[in-house]
């Protein structure tokens, strides 16, 4: 199993799982073009895309999984609260998903795991392929005592660090738009993300990706500290997922 990410950020998500000839996309936050030039980047065509999977209805993550659905008829699983977003518009196959039960796309199950947002019905998901155990977990304010146990003894972790405490306090966002960034059902902090590697065990992990950090009220040197400082059972190197380019191609053995 392989996986790897065609950008992450406020500005556009992807992130790409394989097994076997079964290639699955998380998020699509990007224009039909773009999108297109990025899985090209990592070796890809559209055509050889699975299923695409939603988190939730921001742009960031929606705004292209209906034109790329749409020109190459891929499936598309969201769950019930996301299918309700108009952006969306007709999908060829759209395949409205349990938030709460596990399902099988080819080579590999998947896990939705319901997480503390501010939209719909949104979910985050740990992909397996019977032995191993890719886990995303981005977009999310706080944690659950659910979300800790779904993400358990994962092989790889692709985990936010959206911002640090001090930067979006005194950063350039407006006063609301800081208080939505920091609340429950905002994004993780740098210090949060740290705290959550101290609660799952990291004996198993073989990678870890620091996600979806902001451009804005964080840096890689600050998410990095955090991760690296809670890490007990973990010898390898962290990624960092970019906005530009993502990450290449980490393999799961």
């Amino acid at each position: 199993m392989r996986f790897c990410s065609i950008g992450s950020g406020s500005k556009g998500n992807g992130t790409l799982i394989q097994k076997n000839e079964t290639i699955i996309l998380i998020d699509d936050g990007f224009s039909l073009k773009d999108i297109e030039f990025r899985l090209a980047q990592k070796g890809l065509t559209p055509l050889q895309l699975t299923a695409i999977l939603v988190t939730h209805e921001h742009g960031d993550h929606i705004k292209g999984v209906g034109p790329l659905a749409r020109k190459y008829r891929i499936p598309v699983y969201v769950s019930h609260g996301t299918a309700q977003h108009e952006g969306l518009g007709k999908i060829p196959s759209l395949k409205v998903i349990d938030s709460h039960e596990s399902f099988v796309v080819g080579d590999l199950t998947v896990t939705p795991v319901v997480v503390p947002h501010d939209a719909r019905e949104p979910t985050q998901f740990v992909v397996s392929d019977g032995k191993l155990k890719f886990g995303i977990l981005t977009d999310l304010g706080s944690f659950t005592p659910h979300i800790i146990k779904q993400y358990q003894s994962c092989h790889a972790l692709m985990l936010e660090t959206n911002h640090d405490v001090k930067m979006l306090s005194f950063g350039p966002y407006p006063p609301k738009l800081k208080v939505r960034v920091a609340g429950d059902f905002g994004h993780l902090n740098n210090v949060q993300a740290g705290e959550f590697l101290s609660l799952v065990n990291c004996e198993s992990l073989q990678h870890i990706v620091a996600t979806h950090i902001s451009g804005q009220n964080n840096s890689v040197e600050l998410a990095l500290q955090s991760i690296n400082e809670n890490l007990c059972d973990y010898s390898g190197t962290v990624v960092v997922a970019d906005q530009a380019t993502g990450f290449d191609w980490l393999e799961i053995k």
